[in-house]
């Protein structure tokens, strides 16, 4: 299953907490605000002109309180107060050149003002500036500086930092792959509900990748996210009780799991639900509702499903005997690396069944399976070579391909 990076929405991360400090002035506006006299509090903050006074005016000019609502003011006044060194201001005003709200947007200057508050020790402007580092954004793209504020925001308990940082240590980008480590930031995002994490965890104790393999383990993992509604743990979790790893077997149960990722276009679940009604593991065997999973897999880029599917179109089960159906997805498949896609296609080139004969694109494709190890092709490709068709005629390298095929059926 692909591992999905976390995606921001810099307007969530908006500082919008009112401050409070003993100043005269300063007091003063707080209490004028506290009693509902935004005039006054207004009038109070500029008098002040702290970094703390100057955020509360902009927060105030943001939302209209006391002043008629004026992005272009709201962010002057953050930059006054951004540049007296306040963390929010700083990061707040980061938000709005990235937006474009009250302000032209510059994500240079965004990246700017975030590394500004980052070095404060700013959470949430850490994890943005690391985001832009990973992605390039207002910065040079440099994975060691994503990983670095990463951490520093991960280890202030942001979910989204531990994630991320643990999905470039798992890859090795920004520093060598270190799957432990990826293995205990996901933990620590899972521990806190957080989904994404809750499903690679369940990846790594399901392969045993930086942590010892551990099936129960995934499957509490997988269950997790499942019971939320994710996807991919959902397919996960029903294979799981399909293959009885880690939880007792029930075909029953690993059915119900793969409906509810099949019913959300997960596409393995689509193929395994096929294949349950192709050998009628569990439930009536019928080859026309595998067809229809096969299908649904199929479209998605599966590649068994689109090999399973041309295979019946070919055979005529389940669905109407098309041949010229079958060499379209016995294509897709083939353009995907299968082998005895390859083999299927490439008999139905030399044979000019559902496609016009052309021994030359036969050649092309016994050769290609062959080359993967598919014995039959290399059968197929040998006797080309034998017999100079499709391919010039070459009986050392037909004999070459003859001895391959054989050393396989011998064993």
């Amino acid at each position: 299953m692909k591992r999905k990076t976390t995606k921001i929405l810099l307007g969530i991360f908006l500082c919008t907490g009112f401050i409070s400090f003993a100043r005269a002035d300063f007091d003063l506006g707080i209490k004028a605000y506290e009693e509902g006299d935004y005039a006054t509090a207004v009038r109070e903050f500029k008098a002040d002109g702290s970094a703390e006074a100057q955020f509360n005016l902009a927060l105030m000019y943001s939302i209209g309180k006391g002043v008629k609502q004026n992005k272009v003011e709201s962010a002057r006044w953050y930059r006054k107060s951004a540049e007296q060194g306040y963390a929010d201001a700083q990061f707040n005003l980061g938000v709005l050149y990235t937006t474009g709200d009250g302000i032209e947007s510059d994500h240079k200057e965004a990246a700017k003002c975030f590394r500004l508050a980052a070095e404060q020790g700013h959470a949430n402007a850490q994890f943005i500036l690391a985001y832009m580092y990973e992605k390039g954004d207002g910065v040079n793209q440099d994975a060691l500086e994503a990983v670095k504020w990463y951490r520093r925001a991960a280890e202030q308990g942001i979910i989204k930092a531990q994630f991320n940082l643990a999905l470039m240590k798992e890859k090795g980008e920004g520093g060598e792959t270190n799957k432990m480590e990826a293995a205990a930031w996901y933990r620590r995002a899972a521990e806190k509900g957080y989904l994404p994490a809750c499903f690679n965890l369940g990846l790594l104790y399901d392969k045993g990748e930086g942590i010892k393999e551990d099936k129960k383990e995934a499957a509490r993992w997988y269950r997790k996210a499942a019971e939320k509604g994710f996807v991919n743990a959902q397919a996960k979790l029903g294979i799981l009780y399909s293959r009885g790893e880690g939880v007792k077997q029930d075909k029953k149960e690993a059915l119900k799991w793969l409906r509810r990722a099949a019913d959300k276009r997960n596409a393995m679940a689509q193929f395994l639900i096929g294949m349950m009604y192709d050998r009628g593991e569990d439930v009536k065997q019928d080859h026309r509702e595998a067809a229809k999973w096969f299908r649904k897999a199929a479209e998605q880029g599966n590649l068994p499903a689109q090999f399973n599917l041309g295979s019946l179109y070919d055979k005529g089960v389940g669905v109407n005997q098309d041949k010229k159906e079958a060499a379209i997805w016995y294509r897709k498949a083939a353009e995907q690396g299968d082998a005895d896609a390859q083999d299927n296609l490439g008999f139905l080139y030399y044979k000019g069944i559902g496609v016009p004969q052309d021994k030359v694109e036969a050649a092309k494709w016994f050769l290609k399976a062959a080359e993967q190890g598919n014995a039959e092709a290399q059968l197929n490709i040998g006797l080309m070579y034998d017999n100079g068709e499709g391919v010039q005629q070459d009986k050392m390298e037909a004999a070459k391909w003859y001895r391959k095929a054989a050393e396989q059926i011998h064993h």
